[in-house]
């Protein structure tokens, strides 16, 4: 069942490995169905070098395996609770790549500096709270997605309008409209976070964040309504 995404998912995974998010298994894509019922994931623990479309995990939307004979991702609650808060999200991707997650690990957000940003996240990329003791102890995969949704919903952001988030002391998560969308948006927030501690390098901490019609400027010209980049379909 769904030959198709299981295609996708995996193809998404080994992008994650190509360009560099991920090292040894450090990392997933997932992906839901058009009807809602499914999530396609990455097996847990299996080596990118042996993976095959075929190992694709399908479960349903409280987390049973409807196919495969693999374990599926560890961080699939995660997922399953993006997908239930946010119908708009149809993919998501989760790594450990080094500058994402060293600014995780430092509890920091990623501020728009300049236009490569602002081409793709309107705004600042997040950083959760801490997750408590209960929370870690308890449903921790879980209460990763709840504290997710938690900062997507305090801070009144769009999720397609800042498609990622940090969090605390952990790593980023993406996600996209499909899987390639998600692995480009996963991709995207790692250049911003690298070039976002250059650029604070660079000016010890003293950069202000690109003004707002920049913003909107670089924003806007590829997204919504009034998009004019790239070719026209």
């Amino acid at each position: 069942m769904l030959e198709q995404l299981k295609k996708e998912v995996f193809k998404a995974n080994m992008q994650l490995k190509e360009y560099g998010l991920v090292t040894l298994t450090w990392g997933n894509a997932s992906a839901v169905s058009d009807d809602n019922r499914y999530v396609v994931i990455k097996p847990s623990g299996v080596s990118y070098s042996e993976m095959t479309p075929d190992m694709m995990v399908v479960t349903d939307m409280d987390g049973n395996t409807v196919e495969g004979s693999l374990h599926p991702s560890s961080d699939l609650p995660t997922h399953l609770e993006l997908y239930r808060s946010f119908p708009e999200i149809r993919a998501v991707v989760h790594t450990h790549s080094r500058w994402a997650t060293a600014t995780a690990q430092a509890e920091l957000a990623v501020p728009c500096f300049g236009t490569t940003h602002a081409d793709h996240f309107y705004g600042t990329v997040p950083c959760t709270r801490h997750l408590s003791e209960d929370e870690i102890k308890h449903d921790y995969e879980l209460n990763t997605g709840k504290v997710i949704a938690e900062t997507i919903t305090k801070l009144n952001i769009a999720p397609m309008d800042i498609p990622a988030i940090l969090v605390c002391k952990h790593g980023p998560f993406a996600w996209g409209k499909t899987p390639a969308n998600a692995v480009e948006n996963a991709l995207v927030l790692e250049e911003c976070a690298y070039m976002n501690y250059i650029c604070q390098s660079l000016t010890s901490g003293k950069a202000a964040p690109a003004p707002a019609v920049l913003l909107d400027k670089h924003y806007f010209r590829k997204h919504g309504a009034g998009a004019y980049y790239g070719q026209r379909r």
